[in-house]
């Protein structure tokens, strides 16, 4: 593991008050459930509306247009075909999108940064210990899709 991956794995471990906990759920499942409201919290998108603004399902084109568009950390839910991203966003950020944010008293199922498991995956891992993505790209990346729906109606 590089010093990047292994830093960021940190931070987001260090989310738990018992970061050890995280790294033991890591090594035996390869997830780890993390509580929101601490070092990040999470807005839950549909997978249709993501894939509606990227116009793919296809998992690099979706990786590399969030990538762009929310330069910040997604996780992506596969234990149905229709499984939510995650969008990971700062505690306390400013929040008045059409998606539901989870925080505090919510964990959220985060996969170990640099694997992949059956449940879930990074979309786009976070940069660096701490990056998240701004609320504002988030709204209007969901402005987009509900645009989009409306077309030819």
């Amino acid at each position: 593991m590089d010093a990047n991956l292994r830093a960021v794995s940190q931070w987001l471990a260090d989310a738990d008050p018992r970061p050890g906990n995280a790294w033991a759920e890591w090594e035996k499942q390869g997830i780890a459930l993390l509580p929101l409201g601490r070092r990040f919290d999470a807005v839950r998108v549909p997978a249709e509306q993501v894939h509606d603004v990227v116009g793919s399902d296809a998992a690099k084109t979706v990786a590399k247009v969030l990538t762009a568009w929310l330069d910040g950390p997604v996780i992506r839910d596969f234990r149905s075909r229709i499984g939510p991203y995650y969008v990971l966003i700062a505690p306390g950020a400013e929040w008045d999108g059409p998606a539901e944010r989870l925080t505090t008293g919510t964990y959220l199922g985060v996969p170990r940064p640099g694997h992949a498991t059956t449940l879930s995956r990074w979309v786009v891992l976070p940069s660096y210990p701490g990056a998240l993505c701004d609320t504002q790209y988030v709204r209007t990346l969901l402005a987009t899709t509900t645009s989009l729906r409306t077309v030819g109606r």
